[in-house]
């Protein structure tokens, strides 16, 4: 499964963009989307910024992810194996 997480632009060197999504920080490229700029949201998939967001669409977007990586932490199937939740 591919993910695309939003993330804040924290500084911009080139066609290259360090990033931020809470504690996790990323360099990702940055060559397909215009007039970016510190302090700007994007979505990033494989490295590379996929998408601009306004700040209230990253924030929700974050809030999803955090309370899926919640939920998957607190669920008696984590860590199993797609083969040990089929039914016999």
């Amino acid at each position: 499964m591919c993910l695309a997480i939003p993330m804040k632009v924290v500084s911009i060197k080139g066609e290259t963009a360090t990033v931020e999504f809470g504690d996790i920080s990323r360099e990702v490229n940055i060559q397909f989307i215009n007039n970016i700029k510190k302090g700007d949201y994007v979505i990033v998939h494989a490295g590379v910024a996929i998408e601009k967001l306004d700040k209230k669409e990253a924030e929700e977007w974050g809030q999803v992810l955090l309370f899926a990586s919640d939920f998957r932490k607190s669920s008696p199937h984590r860590g199993m194996r797609k083969k040990d939740t089929k039914r016999k």
